[in-house]
């Protein structure tokens, strides 16, 4: 062969050997070609004896499975085995599968951890609480304002059992005392230099 038609060639051969797919021509092509041709009339028969063989296996299979069915449901009820009865084994069976599944485990371990964690943390904020009420009922404000409620319960159980009936009733003890505690206090003083 000439270099010149050895080039030729192997431009046809690359040419002809696209790595595309086939396209809408190609495969009309394709279809025209009958396969049939290729097998002969021997073995045309053989399938299509082996083709009914299986047929008939396929057939007589379903009715094999269809026969043990019927039993199986048979039995099931002779057990007493309900449908209800089997969706509640299924669920259990599940739930334990679930249980010990390895998801689960980690799931209810980092839980009980939060859990912990967030018990911890109310605890504090709890005892913080406590701590602050604490500080509070022990500050000097507190105690001059319990010292002053002290003073008019004190006020008022003194008018009730010692005083007369007509010393007062308890809304003008309760007054006086409203007025006795206003008048110590240093905003109520400001405001009354001020009207002057």
């Amino acid at each position: 062969m000439e270099p010149r038609q050895q080039e030729d060639r192997e431009i046809f051969l690359a040419g002809s050997l696209d790595k595309e797919p086939l396209k809408e021509v190609d495969e009309d092509i394709v279809s025209e070609v009958d396969l049939n041709n290729t097998v002969t009339e021997e073995e045309r028969e053989e399938m299509e004896n082996e083709l009914t063989k299986l047929e008939e296996e396929i057939t007589t299979l379903k009715q094999v499975l269809a026969s043990k069915e019927k039993r199986h449901l048979e039995l099931k009820q002779k057990l007493g085995i309900t449908p209800l009865c089997e969706l509640r084994q299924n669920f259990s069976k599940s739930w334990y599968d679930m249980q010990t599944s390895t998801a689960y485990k980690k799931t209810s371990e980092t839980l009980s951890t939060a859990g912990q964690r967030t018990s911890a943390a109310f605890s504090n904020l709890g005892n913080a609480i406590s701590r602050k009420f604490g500080d509070i009922r022990n500050s000097p404000s507190f105690k001059s304002f319990e010292e002053k409620v002290e003073s008019t319960v004190s006020n008022i159980k003194q008018s009730k059992v010692g005083g007369t009936g007509g010393a007062g009733s308890f809304e003008e003890v309760l007054s006086s005392a409203a007025q006795a505690s206003s008048q110590d206090t240093p905003t109520n003083n400001m405001t009354k230099n001020n009207e002057c």
